[in-house]
């Protein structure tokens, strides 16, 4: 799996400084990769529906660069709500994340345009998931888009963004699978799907 990722399963000690860093890909056959994880003692949990409502600041739109800037997520999985800011750093997929849970859906999206922002996308998935190690193995069915895996890491340090995917991506190619890789959000995605509809 290479230095870093043997450092991940290991679950070695990191910095403060923390990172989700990941790697995304559309899946050509799911049975194919759930029998691959399955070799790697890698068990999906249950699929469980997340509601997400993507943000984006008032003065940015589709089209213009996401890095540097803090786009806002409101979840509901099982009957509960999370409040969730990303900003990415080094590329879409390598953001500065908080999130935390908030007891009304309602009132934390009205609190979210009071803070300025606007919402971009309704995304509706079903995931499944699994860990090594340090990494999150995610199998996402998503409504509009079809199935996506996805792989996360959170990463200390300053060590660059590029170089953490291009060893999640040599595990995930390491599967032996077909795999479409994606440097988009699932937002950006949808986006782009409704634009050709529309």
């Amino acid at each position: 799996m290479g230095r870093y990722l043997t450092a991940l399963a290991h679950g070695d000690a990191m910095a403060d400084a923390v990172r989700e860093i990941e790697v995304k890909y559309r899946v050509v056959d799911p049975v194919s990769l759930v029998r691959a994880l399955n070799d790697r003692g890698c068990v999906l949990s249950e699929p469980i529906r997340q509601d997400d409502q993507a943000y984006a600041a008032n003065g940015w739109s589709y089209g213009q660069s996401k890095v540097g800037q803090a786009f806002a997520r409101l979840r509901t999985e099982n009957g509960r709500h999370t409040f969730c800011v990303k900003k990415p750093h080094d590329n879409e997929l390598a953001c500065a994340e908080h999130e935390t849970e908030v007891l009304a859906r309602d009132e934390m999206h009205a609190a979210i345009l009071a803070m300025g922002f606007y919402p971009t996308t309704r995304i509706v998935k079903t995931r499944r998931t699994a860990r090594l190690g340090r990494m999150m193995l995610c199998l996402d069915e998503v409504e509009g888009l079809g199935t996506f895996f996805e792989i996360e890491a959170m990463v200390s340090g300053d060590r660059p963004a590029c170089e953490v995917q291009q060893e999640l991506d040599a595990f995930a190619r390491s599967l032996g699978v077909e795999l479409e890789r994606s440097t988009e959000t699932y937002d950006s995605l949808l986006r782009a799907v409704l634009s050709v509809k529309h």
